[in-house]
């Protein structure tokens, strides 16, 4: 059954028409699901890989502290490996001068490529749900209602971007590729396993 719009989603309760593709995303919905995609995967990340960030990071904060400057938070360290599982690189300076791009996933000692499913599957988890809240009966109108988690999600991945850089000034700081973390991991991953979660959670409301 479809339901009247979300402040801007979906049909019209008994019009017998359908509004235009902006009408039918479920924004509210899609907000909260957003917001709970990237705090779940980003827990997710953190629980699994806390320890072992600590570990890698430990040399780098002993000399830093050696030197007078404050260590690398292992939040900060998580945010990074979240950010890579996005295929967002990590960028640092170069000792060359520049900067330079890593993936610490994959050159993890450990295999950690399971990581890289964290994302896509909450996010597909967040489209699942507001296709069923929105009470979409069909594909399309599943995925579109999902596009709604794409704003929150971008949002936090932008703000998130810059909340997990390290160091400032003439030194450089390191931190997720801003706009590879604003494109990639902000708009793309919400709208393409937002929108097929949101198929999918339709299939669960047409039975």
């Amino acid at each position: 059954m479809r339901e009247g719009p979300d402040r801007g989603g979906g049909v019209e309760a008994g019009s017998g028409r359908e509004s235009g593709v902006v009408d039918r995303v479920a924004f509210v919905r899609g907000a909260a699901a957003g917001v709970g995609a990237y705090l779940l995967g980003y827990l997710a990340t953190y629980v699994t890989q806390a320890g072992a960030v600590r570990d890698r990071l430990s040399g780098l904060n002993f000399l830093a502290e050696l030197f007078g400057g404050e260590g690398i938070a292992a939040w900060q360290g998580v945010g990074w490996y979240f950010y890579n599982a996005h295929f967002v690189a990590t960028v640092s300076p170069s000792f060359g001068g520049g900067t330079r791009s890593t993936n610490f996933l994959a050159t993890a000692e450990a295999n950690l490529a399971y990581l890289y499913v964290v994302p896509p599957v909450a996010l597909l988890a967040a489209g699942v749900a507001v296709a069923a809240l929105r009470g979409a009966d069909d594909p399309a109108d599943g995925a579109v209602a999902a596009l709604g988690v794409v704003p929150a999600y971008f949002l936090l991945a932008v703000v998130g971007a810059f909340a997990f850089a390290y160091g400032a000034g003439d030194a450089g700081s390191v931190h997720p590729e801003y706009v590879t973390a604003a494109l990639l991991a902000g708009v793309v991953y919400p709208a393409v396993f937002g929108g097929i979660g949101g198929a999918i959670g339709s299939f669960a409301v047409s039975r």
